[in-house]
């Protein structure tokens, strides 16, 4: 009755054999689980798929099942991760420092949770867990596209992104050679993709976004709170060198419309656990 997880590892004319794929098939149907090889160096000598994955591919596989009680099982979870890019010329674009590392705990505390995640990525260097459907983006519209195209089926909504605000009005085609006298970089408005989803937000769906400020942290990140029709903020503050971008720790404040919870300075897995943990409950 317990978990059973398959790992096979063979040649690539094995693997790809169609009674193993048939015989595969099977297994899941009666709810054992298969860890897919990798594409690699065999014990043959050939390279192709069929390599055993890392070690620490088959621990997360493990800890999907045994790690977290599953009490978000049945719940689809969007998360957006990461920065977006956006081009000024092939090989300059626009940025910030967001590492994705908050976007990508959430993801994980999700998925060992038991719920069904997409997330959402802006180019990070980070890989997510094991079990997440992650969908890549480069820019403000690709990420828009890729989240409002999946927003209907979603039961959370999590916008843990930093999307960029502008963009160049105009993208270079060659790169801009460099000048004598000083350049200037005309901006557009980006989509907001938070305020569309508080807009068109479905019925019992639940919408969350992050706020990171420099000043008035709590009364900027209400007004946000309302303006853009959320039912969570998570505010979290870069005034010190433990929160916010590229580091492993945070420090978050949970706002909603009736409510303020200051989470302590804690690990991002920890900050991620505790905000579904506050989801659950609302």
């Amino acid at each position: 009755k317990a978990p059973v997880l398959f790992a096979p590892a063979m040649n690539t004319g094995m693997w790809e054999n169609p009674i193993l794929q048939d015989n595969l098939k099977k297994l899941k149907h009666y709810g054992y689980h298969i860890i897919e090889p990798i594409v690699g160096r065999l014990a043959c000598g050939d390279t192709g798929s069929g390599k055993m994955p890392s070690e620490e591919t088959l621990l997360e596989h493990i800890l999907l099942h045994l790690a977290k009680e599953k009490d978000l099982k049945g719940k689809r979870i969007l998360v957006t991760a990461g920065p977006t890019q956006e081009a000024i010329d092939p090989v300059r674009f626009i940025s910030n420092h967001s590492s994705g590392k908050m976007g990508y705990a959430i993801a994980k505390m999700a998925v060992l949770r038991g719920a069904e995640v997409t997330l959402v990525s802006g180019p990070v260097s980070i890989q997510p867990f094991a079990g997440i459907e992650k969908v890549d983006v480069k820019n403000a519209q690709e990420m828009f596209e890729a989240v409002t195209s999946r927003s209907a089926d979603q039961d959370v909504i999590i916008m843990c992104s930093a999307v960029a605000d502008y963009k160049p009005t105009v993208s270079a085609d060659q790169k801009v050679k460099k000048r004598d006298d000083d350049m200037r970089i005309e901006l557009t408005r980006t989509q907001d993709i938070l305020g569309y989803l508080g807009e068109h937000k479905q019925k019992g769906q639940l919408l969350v976004g992050f706020s990171m400020e420099t000043e008035n942290l709590l009364a900027n990140s209400r007004v946000k709170l309302e303006k853009k029709h959320a039912d969570l903020i998570c505010a979290n503050s870069i005034a010190g060198d433990k929160t916010g971008f590229a580091v492993d720790t945070n420090k978050v404040t949970l706002i909603t419309p009736d409510a303020i919870e200051e989470l302590p300075l804690c690990s991002k897995e920890e900050t991620a656990d505790r905000i579904l943990d506050f989801l659950c409950i609302s």
